[in-house]
């Protein structure tokens, strides 16, 4: 990712920040509509899901000039989301939704350079924590 896309998340993540439970409310209702077999996953009170994934997103955001901090993050939740059930497959959908999230929850603010800035952070994050979930180590 370059500054620029990182400059445009950073600034749209701004505007859902204060929104954070009611998009957090979008996210799981794309995600289920996209593939419903993902519901039986999430044992937990959605409400308090969508706070620690909202979080998470947050923590994700504030250190993408911090590789050094951020990747061994993503690869820890990469191998706890193993143990949960979260196979290679449904990153792809979870990608889908949160695009679909952000732009629902941006509209006009959504623009092709944010999608493609969001996109691009989000295939990193997905490799990062697949390759973790397949480590040995």
């Amino acid at each position: 990712m370059n500054p620029e896309q990182i400059a445009a998340i950073e600034t749209s993540w701004a505007l859902v920040a204060p929104i954070a439970p009611q998009a957090a409310e979008l996210f799981y209702g794309n995600l289920f509509a996209l593939d419903p077999s993902v519901k039986s996953l999430f044992k937990a009170d959605l409400v308090e899901q969508g706070k620690r994934l909202m979080q998470m997103i947050d923590v994700a955001v504030k250190n993408l000039r911090k590789p050094e901090v951020l990747v061994p993050a993503l690869q820890g939740l990469g191998k706890r989301h193993v143990a949960y059930g979260v196979t290679d497959a449904h990153y792809g959908t979870v990608g889908a939704a949160l695009l679909q999230t952000l732009e629902q929850g941006l509209g006009a603010a959504f623009t092709p350079e944010v999608k493609a800035a969001w996109t691009a952070v989000y295939g990193t994050i997905q490799s990062v924590m697949i390759e973790a979930a397949h480590s040995k180590a």
